[in-house]
């Protein structure tokens, strides 16, 4: 799994075009501001049975301890596939994303996914400080 962390004083998106037929249709944009926008790459390899829980756990920590540093609890998660040519399959990885959301929530996170399966039309601004944009390769 490869994972880019930005921090966004303003993170805003609207759906563009689909690319998965079996997702729902999405036609709303949305916007939040002081989050912690997680642009994930979920990995073929990730899929294996004896990494599940050890890439979640990995994840949902990195996402918290990061986001601590940044001061927020407002995380957005999106699936990234442009951080690896390696990918699991969609199946997986939204039910991955699912699975990290609830965790998240369960802590007092407020958590929201981008439309699974869409390029997105995006309007992020990032400050520039050191933990604001920060990448991390699960191996």
């Amino acid at each position: 799994m490869k994972l880019l962390m930005i921090y966004c004083d303003r993170f805003a998106y609207k759906p563009a075009i689909k690319t998965l037929e079996e997702v729902a249709e999405h036609t709303e944009s949305r916007e939040f501001t002081n989050t912690q926008v997680a642009y994930i790459q979920v990995e073929e390899g990730d899929e294996a049975p004896d990494r599940q829980k050890s890439i979640e756990k990995k994840l949902l920590n990195f996402i918290k301890w990061i986001s601590r540093k940044n001061n927020t609890k407002n995380v957005v998660l999106h699936s990234f596939a442009h951080l690896s040519e390696s990918k699991a399959s969609p199946e997986f990885t939204k039910e991955l994303f699912n699975r990290i959301e609830k965790r998240l929530k369960n802590v007092d996170f407020e958590v929201a996914q981008t439309p699974f399966g869409y390029f997105l039309d995006l309007d992020v601004q990032a400050p520039g400080f050191s933990l604001a944009r920060v990448f991390q390769d699960f191996k």
